[in-house]
């Protein structure tokens, strides 16, 4: 098993992609620690996965994200593998954006990400394993993606740096950017209707050469993957679980 006894940060681990990943870190040993915003959603994960636990923590909150670290710190002493998947949607077209929309996806996605490392590396002083998830949004073009591309390209830069920052103390940084994958953050889009919703997703289908959505438990694969030993020599890395969608799209 290949978290056994490691102590596992899961930002965002409460559905989708981020509660698969813990599930799958739990599976394999690991000792599973998740925010959320959520608190139902935080309980009903915390209950199915054998000694987690669970902080309500909305990661654009400093404060909030600076508890969590804190209680981690009292009663483990350590973080060995980060995975910081807290994330946010938000399409509008261009001529529509507001500077609100752009600070609230910018909120979470990148700063809210990127300080949220920052925190967590004090608890791993003897090295570890940082995996963050990006998305093919931020390489490619997708209409109304103005500030989430702009926030996960950017969260994308920002880990190029942090990685070789990190190196030589023996901890490594890589990224994960799923295409589309069928998850409850698909159909958090405010402004969109369920028929546009549905629409989108076609659409998405659509562009994906293996003509399907992903699944929250095969972006999980690679997120684990990246966080073991088994990816020890590699870092500053971006995988790409689409479909074929960025590369054969």
């Amino acid at each position: 098993m290949r978290f056994t006894d490691k102590i596992v940060l899961v930002v965002g681990g409460n559905s989708g992609i981020g509660l698969a990943s813990a599930r799958a870190f739990a599976a394999e040993g690991g000792h599973v620690r998740l925010t959320g915003r959520d608190q139902a959603t935080i309980d009903a994960a915390v209950a199915e996965i054998p000694g987690a636990r669970g902080y309500s923590a909305d990661v654009a909150d400093p404060d909030a994200m600076e508890a969590v670290i804190a209680d981690i710190a009292a009663q483990d002493g350590r973080i060995d593998t980060l995975f910081v998947n807290a994330g946010v949607g938000g399409f509008a077209p261009f001529r529509d954006l507001t500077p609100g929309d752009w600070d609230h996806v910018h909120g979470v996605n990148l700063r809210g990400c990127v300080f949220a490392i920052q925190k967590a590396l004090r608890l791993m002083g003897g090295g570890g394993s940082i995996v963050a998830t990006g998305s093919i949004g931020g390489h490619a073009f997708v209409p109304g993606n103005t500030a989430y591309a702009a926030a996960k390209g950017g969260l994308y830069a920002a880990l190029k740096v942090i990685a070789g920052e990190l190196v030589g103390e023996g901890i490594r940084v890589n990224l994960v950017s799923p295409g589309p994958i069928e998850t409850p953050l698909l159909h958090r889009n405010p402004g969109m209707s369920d028929d546009e919703v549905d629409a989108m997703r076609d659409a998405m289908i659509a562009a994906v050469p293996m003509k399907r959505m992903g699944r929250a438990e095969e972006v999980a694969r690679a997120v684990l993957f990246l966080a073991s030993d088994e990816a020890s020599f590699i870092t500053a890395a971006n995988l790409f679980v689409d479909g074929g969608t960025l590369e054969l799209g």
